[in-house]
């Protein structure tokens, strides 16, 4: 029998269908989450871009595992369960969030503190199979300190407070970033975090500038501070974290974490790898 595992964001979502042994399939989706979509969209969806991938395995698939962004209370759970359930008719559906995802791709069995550094940021305690404590991410406004809208909405004030370095400033400039584009974006536009988080192309394109890295080494000093060190006893657990933001500065995120008395273990761009392997070893 097949396991059929997804990994969704609210951009996109990562379908692999596994046996013990193998990856026999694997495709993308639009991202999906139950605070945006109903269950008749996520049904939709799947039908028309899912389905015609899994021709021929469908009937063998016995176990389907959902992690996903926004699936943090029963109610969004039922959302992506209905949606589910209504194009691929089957009893075993588990949906989880996508910090267990984190968890179990990147600790697997064993005890250790999960973070999410992406667009946005999140971390737990995780005691080998359950999330144990979880300091609440509150969007890019209030937190989600070490993430893409962190960094990229700090680069964006110290360029308003004119803090940049001269030429920092001007190439910012040269790439069409001016005053009223970036208040459109962020004011008037969808998705503010996405495109807060966009600015890290130009940040990392300069990450060789000393204020550059400076800054982005703040928003990872304040990720420690306002999230990791308020687990219990959590210099005795290995950090580790999946996004493409860890992955990215993980140079800086591993200085970061050296300099607070914090081991770090792995860090991956993408949590699938780490899932496939842990859903196998169950198989």
């Amino acid at each position: 029998m097949l396991t059929l595992i997804a990994d969704s964001g609210s951009t996109k979502t990562d379908w692999v269908l596994i046996d013990k042994t193998k990856i026999l399939s694997n495709h993308k989706t639009i991202g999906f989450n139950p605070y945006f979509q109903t269950k008749d969209q996520i049904s939709i969806e799947l039908k028309e871009h899912l389905l015609p991938f899994l021709n021929g395995y469908l009937s063998k698939i016995n176990h389907i595992y959902y992690y996903g962004a926004g699936c943090s209370n029963e109610n969004n759970c039922r959302i992506v369960l209905d949606g589910i359930h209504n194009a691929i008719d089957l009893k075993q559906i588990d949906i989880h969030h996508d910090l267990l995802a984190a968890a179990r791709a990147l600790c697997g069995q064993k005890p250790g503190i999960a973070s999410i550094l992406g667009t946005g940021s999140n971390s737990c305690l995780y005691d080998g199979k359950n999330v144990i404590q979880n300091v609440p991410s509150v969007g890019y406004l209030f937190g989600d300190h070490g993430s893409g809208a962190n960094i990229g909405m700090t680069f964006i004030q110290a360029y308003f407070d004119g803090d940049l370095p001269k030429k920092i400033k001007d190439d910012f400039e040269k790439n069409g970033y001016h005053r009223e584009e970036i208040l459109d974006n962020v004011y008037k536009k969808p998705m503010p975090s996405r495109y807060l988080a966009s600015i890290n192309k130009f940040v990392s394109d300069n990450i060789k500038d000393a204020y550059v890295r400076r800054l982005v080494k703040s928003c990872f000093l304040a990720f420690f501070h306002k999230q990791i060190e308020k687990y219990n006893n959590s210099r005795e657990y290995t950090v580790n974290s999946v996004g493409s933001i860890g992955f990215y500065y993980r140079d800086i995120l591993a200085e970061v974490a050296n300099e607070e008395g914090y081991k770090l273990g792995k860090v991956k761009k993408s949590p699938m790898d780490g899932l496939v392997e842990f859903h196998q070893s169950l198989l």
